[in-house]
């Protein structure tokens, strides 16, 4: 994907710092769901869905292969999230954890 910014006095980061803390501004699920379904095509929808449906999966050790029968998610993608899980952000591994801690259902923390 090709990244530019429209408007050239705004940089990159500024841009993606400021998603962010709309992002955090929202109150609830049903909230940040209204939002994502405003800035996400269905595709794109799809595919964060996907990714985030195969990390409780992942963080269990089920094999690839048993997550792509359960899912449907290629074995591409679940590589790619498993790939972000190891060597990433921690991002995936920091949402598991808040979502453990609230309870919901198929998410497990491990650090």
């Amino acid at each position: 994907m090709k990244r530019r910014s429209l408007d050239p006095e705004t940089p990159d980061e500024s841009a993606e710092l400021s998603l962010c803390e709309a992002l955090l501004s929202l109150k609830n699920a049903n909230e940040m769901a209204a939002f994502l379904r405003d800035l996400c095509t269905p595709a794109e929808m799809e595919v964060l869905v996907d990714r985030w449906r195969v990390v409780p999966y992942l963080l269990d050790g089920v094999a690839y292969r048993e997550i792509h029968e359960r899912t449907a998610v290629s074995i591409t993608t679940i590589g790619r999230v498993a790939r972000y899980l190891n060597q990433g952000s921690g991002g995936y591994l920091a949402a598991a954890a808040h979502a453990s801690r609230r309870g919901v259902p198929g998410k497990k923390a491990r650090a």
